[in-house]
């Protein structure tokens, strides 16, 4: 008889707890590494459109108005800070998600697990913003310092995924705890450096609509639809406020309740119930709309799996996809297409550019190299499984791909088009260089079989 049982991948089955453990992971990854594809392609379209005979085009879609309005209260932007300021605040959303549950449950949960990639994070942050500093503190534009400082995970991933099997899982979740923690440095740059003037009456509403998201989760509501009300009043009081609207996003995220309305153990119990009830309620003839007994079961275990579900799994479940494949993708469409249009070299060799491209290609690989070796030489923290100074090594130049986040901030440091074209510039440049020379490191050969390294690093001659 043939088996008719669906193929399930070996990560989801039961009967694999070290894999079960990891599918959510493999599911965010495989994701990230889509999107990935889409990111370059954008990039590509966005570097060709701006510099074909259509080029206006391409400049006169992203500058037209947009307007919403409701009474006396309403906004007018262009289309590029509708996404920029509109769009990436769901971005910000989704990375505070992120962000939360690696604190509550992933690599950020323990101290001395959250110890290499925090300081891989604050090292790969600190050393590329001190680099862009020495070469633009006289004569260039200082305020770019927070630009190299980015990690884009989708690129990252992706490139991981070009080289297959010669990555270990380890480094691939090492890396990911890395940039997550890089984002939530990004966050608090934006908010500190990258915002000017304040209308203080907003930002004192901004935080009376974030103290009743606090409050409303205290009273354990978990209809998502109460939050996504409530976040986009938060994120149009921010936008008034003055300070960036990106950090509503993050502020939202953080006040999504993590718990569940059931436990496992009343999950079983009802999903075996309603089972149950469908089962001895089965006519063969019926019809499924017309059997009101199948119709109670499907609803009571409707239920229940949404119950066994926390709202925050809910939002990063349904909105990752739409941030990987839509609005990272439509954010590089708008904001990557460089016009060359003058002396390129005259460009790239400017104060704000090679600040950028040294950050990301020296500063980064020294800064999280340097930061792991200190934690590692004091005992503080181990390196994860299967990964070797050498592949640690490469994803340090790996993270020099600042490309997302890093035009995000530049969009907020430059103000002169001229500048955010040096600086736009850089980041392609830098990226560039950083994924060129971090696959070239991590492409010799197959990652080693267990047993042939040490956590610590110690490999045989051979890897």
């Amino acid at each position: 008889m043939s088996d008719l049982s669906p193929t399930v991948p070996r990560y989801a089955d039961p009967a694999n707890p070290i894999g079960r453990a990891f599918s959510p992971f493999r599911e965010f990854t495989q994701t990230e590494v889509s999107g990935g594809i889409l990111l370059f392609l954008a990039t590509i379209i966005a570097l060709a459109w701006a510099n074909s005979p259509w080029g206006d085009t391409y400049t006169n879609l992203w500058q037209s108005t947009l307007s919403f309005r409701v009474g006396e209260y309403g906004l007018t932007k262009d289309l590029s800070h509708w996404i920029n300021d509109g769009l990436m605040v769901i971005f910000f959303f989704v990375v505070g998600l992120e962000i939360k549950r690696e604190v509550m449950v992933g690599e950020l949960a323990s101290r001395r697990q959250a110890a290499l990639p925090i300081a891989a994070a604050l090292g790969g942050a600190i050393v590329p913003a001190l680099i862009y500093l020495a070469l633009n503190v006289s004569g260039g534009t200082p305020r770019g310092w927070g630009v190299p400082m980015a990690t884009d995970i989708a690129f990252v991933l992706g490139i991981m995924a070009l080289l297959g099997d010669r990555i270990p899982l380890g480094l691939r979740v090492f890396v990911t705890a890395l940039a997550i923690v890089d984002d939530l440095i990004a966050v608090f740059v934006i908010a500190l450096v990258y915002t000017d003037a304040v209308e203080l009456w907003y930002l004192v509403a901004a935080a009376g609509v974030l103290a009743l998201l606090i409050v409303v989760n205290w009273l354990d509501v978990t209809r998502p639809i109460i939050y996504a009300v409530l976040g986009v009043l938060l994120w149009f009081v921010f936008v008034k406020s003055g300070v960036h609207a990106t950090i509503a996003g993050v502020l939202l995220a953080l006040t999504i309740p993590a718990r569940t309305r059931i436990d496992t153990r009343q999950f079983l119990t009802i999903g075996q119930r309603a089972l149950a009830d469908f089962r001895h309620a089965a006519v063969l003839d019926d019809h499924i709309l017309t059997n009101q007994a199948h119709q109670t079961a499907l609803q009571e275990l409707e239920t229940a799996a949404e119950q066994i579900q926390s709202p925050m799994q809910r939002f990063e479940h349904a909105l990752h996809p739409w941030v990987a494949f839509l609005i990272v993708p439509l954010f590089a469409l708008a904001n990557a297409g460089v016009v060359f249009d003058g002396d390129i070299v005259e460009v790239v060799t400017s104060l704000e550019s090679l600040g950028i491209i040294l950050g990301l290609v020296i500063g980064k690989q020294l800064g999280i190299t340097l930061a792991t070796f200190l934690l590692l030489r004091f005992g503080l923290a181990d390196l994860p499984e299967g990964v070797t100074w050498r592949y640690l090594y490469g994803a340090s130049c790996l993270a020099g791909i600042g490309f997302t986040m890093s035009l995000f901030v530049a969009d907020l440091a430059f103000a002169d088009p001229a500048l955010q074209t040096g600086a736009k510039v850089g980041i392609l440049v830098g990226s560039i260089v950083a994924a060129l020379l971090g696959a070239a490191v991590l492409s010799p050969g197959r990652h080693p079989a267990p047993g042939r390294e040490s956590r610590h690093g110690a490999t045989d001659p051979g890897v």
